[in-house]
């Protein structure tokens, strides 16, 4: 593999999810572990939603017909009959020229086909109303099925189960859903110098950082992240924990893939299975040591060891790969943006595309979006930065003052 035939970020991507055939099966969860999960098939209703004709407001049920015509200058007068209790069936049928006072949420009674708000009616006697306005029938009433009636889908496959979609499943009593699995992702980081994050780094070390880093993106993206730990620039552990994870459903592996002399990734991953490595290196900064491949089925995605580079790589490459095989497209149809004037000017290289950090304030009216300089190794700097701006690899830089499209960090 030619580690200076660079390929495009666009070209990468397109070879390395073509080749990625993976997907996820389905599984049935209890509805209260479905948040967050992707359905894998329709959810039906299994019942009229809602199950009966539902006031909207506070006011007075009655016959739209009893109201045509009313005004302020000529009421129409309706005889209260009842008040209907919330949580119940109304028990008093509602006859020509009567209202019965109703609560948002409660039952309409038989012959009712509208509510009249209670700020649009005048108390004339101790059982009776003015209405100062007609109603139309339906008005102020959610009709029976109205939110989806039995049998037809309450969610399509492919939906994610976010806190509405959990409520429209519970209001319907459903108990279990059938999700997509999700994909189980093992991560391994590799270098001499690193120890774990608890420990106390001797001279010459760090604590490892795009371990937790990219823990906390797979669980992001729907995926069920296992750390196999820390491996030396060791031909031998690297390949224990790379062959460890040949049972998962995805491997990344931080550090180990620039050209230096004791890098081993690329080697060692080509050993795993066929068809091996699909791209080592692309025209991308920083991130440009990035190796794609698929071993027997399983993904591999090596990642630069500096950690902005690294999550770089993975916003670019996991995460889409991570919706892929979950079955969604590979790219969200919205991503959060905004749009912002730029501070500063921005250099950049034709033919190779540029990932910018930068810091968003208001100024003036307007969003402004600051460069976020410092080396690829500097954590600091993704804290400080609200978001990223792409620079196409057909551009030479931005300048200060034009408009860019700024993708919001989650």
């Amino acid at each position: 593999m030619d580690f200076f035939a660079l390929k495009s970020v666009e070209e990468a991507r397109a070879e390395f999810l073509e080749a990625v055939t993976r997907r996820m099966a389905a599984e049935r969860v209890a509805r209260e572990a479905a948040l967050g999960r992707i359905t894998a098939a329709p959810v039906l209703s299994p019942e009229d939603l809602p199950p009966f004709p539902r006031s909207t407001v506070d006011g007075y049920a009655v016959a739209s017909a009893d109201t045509f015509g009313a005004s302020e200058g000529l009421p129409a007068y309706l005889t209260v009959t009842a008040e209907i209790p919330m949580g119940q069936v109304p028990s008093v049928p509602l006859n020509p020229g009567e209202a019965q006072k109703i609560s948002t949420g409660g039952a309409l009674p038989e012959r009712a086909d509208a509510v009249i708000m209670v700020e649009h009616t005048e108390q004339s006697a101790p059982d009776e109303i003015a209405a100062l306005r007609p109603v139309s029938p339906g008005e102020n009433v959610m009709q029976r099925g109205e939110d989806c009636l039995a049998g037809e889908p309450l969610l399509p496959a492919g939906r994610l189960i976010r806190a509405q979609e959990a409520a429209l499943l519970a209001h319907a009593g459903v108990r279990e859903v059938e999700v997509v699995r999700r994909p189980r992702v093992a991560i391994i980081s590799t270098g001499d110098e690193l120890v774990p994050p608890e420990a106390s780094p001797a001279p010459g070390q760090i604590r490892e950082s795009n371990g937790q880093a990219l823990q906390a993106l797979v669980l992001r993206d729907g995926g069920e992240p296992t750390y196999l730990g820390i491996a030396g620039d060791d031909e031998r552990q690297i390949l224990s924990l790379l062959q460890q994870g040949m049972t998962y459903d995805l491997i990344l592996i931080s550090g180990g893939s620039s050209v230096g002399t004791r890098d081993l990734t690329s080697e060692l991953i080509e050993r795993l299975g066929s068809p091996g490595v699909l791209v080592h290196g692309v025209k991308l900064k920083p991130g440009k040591p990035t190796i794609l491949a698929v071993a027997d089925g399983v993904p591999v995605v090596g990642l630069p060891g500096h950690p902005v580079s690294a999550q770089v790589v993975y916003g670019l490459f996991v995460a889409p790969l991570l919706r892929q095989m979950q079955g969604l497209t590979p790219e969200p149809e919205f991503r959060p943006t905004v749009r912002a004037r730029l501070t500063k000017n921005i250099a950049s290289t034709a033919g190779r595309t540029d990932v910018v950090r930068v810091r968003l304030f208001r100024q003036d009216g307007e969003v402004r979006a600051e460069p976020v300089h410092g080396k690829s190794g500097l954590i600091s700097t993704l804290v400080r930065a609200d978001g990223i701006v792409i620079i196409p690899s057909a551009r030479e830089g931005l300048l200060a003052g034009d408009m860019v499209e700024v993708e919001v960090l989650a």
